[in-house]
C-alpha cells in the first residue's frame, strides 16, 4: 500500500511516500480503507523524534474511511461500514490502510468523510479534557489558549455543549481573532495581552509563558489542564505549595496515553464527538491537501499559521 513514512527524524522534508505492507487486524481490531487522515501537531512531534518511535514509522493519529476487515472478537462493526477512527496508539493513519482497536472506532451516519477525519483527535480531546479531566459544572467559566487551532476550535464548542457560562479564547495573532470567535467564543483576545477576570477552567496546549499566566488566571477551586507544548518552550515549574494555599488544581492530559490505558472511555468520547459533529452541534472548518503534500501540512502546522483543521486526502 501507499503510505507517508518517517524514515529518519528531522524537519518536514524527511517525510517520504513509500510502498509498505498493508497491516492486518488482530483480535479486537479492525482495518480501515483510509479516505482521509487528519494532520496534527502530534505527528510533527513524532517526526521530530521526541516520542522515539521505531523507524521507519507511518504517522497519523486519526482517519476516516470504510472498514476493510474485522479481527476476531469484534462485534457491531462490519466491512464496508463508513467510520471515523483514532489511530493514535500505534500511528499509521497516513496510509491507504490503517489498523486500530475496535474500541476506537465510531460509525458514521451521513457525516462527510473529509469532515469526519477532523473529529477523532480534537473532538475526543475536547470532551475528555472538559468532562473527564476538568469535571466542568454548568455555568462555569472556561479559558482556552490557541482557540483558532484544531483543538481550540473544538474546545470552545464542547464547553458550550457541556453547559459552560463564559467561554473565552486566546490567539497568537490579530488575524485569528475573528476565526476563533466564529467557533462560539464569547470573547477572543491576544495571548500576550491576556483576558480579564478569573476562570474556573483553563486549557493550555501552548506552554511556555502561558503556563504561569494560566495558573494566575484560575479562580479559587479552578483547574488548569495542561495538554500540549506547542511553543516548544522549556518546561515550567508550578509550585505545589501555591496550589495548596490557593485551592487550585493542575492536571495533565495526553490523548495517546489515555487511549492506550482507557480505550473504552476514549471510544465513548469519540462517538460523542462524532454525534455532535453529525448533528451540527460541533462545527469543523476543514481544509484538504493531497497525501503527497503531508510535508506542506506539517510546515503549515509548525508555522502556527493554520486555523481550523487540515486533513490529507488519501483515497477520497
Amino acid at each position: 500500500m501507499r503510505a507517508v513514512t518517517v524514515p529518519a527524524f528531522g524537519d518536514a522534508g524527511v517525510l517520504a511516500v513509500a510502498d509498505v505492507k498493508a497491516p492486518e487486524p488482530g483480535p479486537g481490531q479492525v482495518s480501515v480503507d483510509v479516505a482521509y487522515a487528519g494532520a496534527n501537531f502530534a505527528e510533527v512531534l513524532y517526526r521530530r523524534g521526541p516520542a522515539e518511535v521505531p523507524l521507519p514509522f507511518v504517522p497519523g493519529i486519526e482517519v476516516s474511511g470504510r472498514i476493510r476487515a474485522v479481527g476476531p472478537d469484534v462485534e457491531g462493526l462490519r466491512p464496508g461500514q463508513p467510520v471515523a477512527a483514532l489511530t493514535i496508539v500505534d500511528g499509521g493513519g497516513y496510509a491507504e490502510v490503517a489498523v486500530t482497536s475496535a474500541d476506537l472506532v465510531a460509525p458514521l451516519d451521513g457525516l462527510p468523510l473529509d469532515v469526519a477525519a477532523g473529529v477523532p483527535s480534537n473532538g475526543t480531546t475536547a470532551f475528555l479534557v472538559l468532562d473527564r479531566v476538568a469535571r466542568i459544572e454548568p455555568g462555569e467559566s472556561v479559558l482556552v489558549h490557541a482557540a483558532a487551532g484544531g483543538a481550540g476550535s473544538q474546545l470552545g464548542q464542547a464547553a458550550r455543549l457541556l453547559g459552560a457560562g463564559r467561554v473565552v479564547g486566546t490567539v497568537g495573532s490579530p488575524a485569528k481573532v475573528e476565526v476563533a470567535r466564529a467557533f462560539g467564543y464569547d470573547e477572543v483576545v491576544l495571548r500576550d495581552r491576556g483576558p480579564d477576570g478569573r476562570f474556573d477552567i483553563v486549557v493550555d496546549p501552548v506552554g511556555g509563558p502561558s503556563r504561569r499566566a494560566s495558573l494566575d488566571l484560575l479562580a479559587p477551586m479552578g483547574r488548569l489542564v495542561v495538554m500540549g507544548n506547542a511553543s516548544a518552550a522549556a518546561d515550567v515549574g508550578l509550585p505545589a505549595n501555591e496550589l495548596w494555599l490557593t485551592n487550585r488544581t493542575v492536571s495533565g492530559f495526553n490523548l495517546a496515553a489515555f487511549s492506550a490505558a482507557f480505550p473504552g472511555d476514549a471510544g465513548r468520547a469519540l462517538r460523542r464527538a462524532v454525534a455532535a459533529a453529525g448533528s451540527g452541534d460541533l462545527r469543523l472548518q476543514v481544509e484538504t491537501l493531497p497525501l503527497a503534500e503531508a510535508a506542506e501540512a506539517h510546515r503549515r502546522i509548525e508555522s502556527g499559521a493554520t486555523t481550523g483543521k487540515l486533513v490529507l486526502a488519501v483515497d477520497p
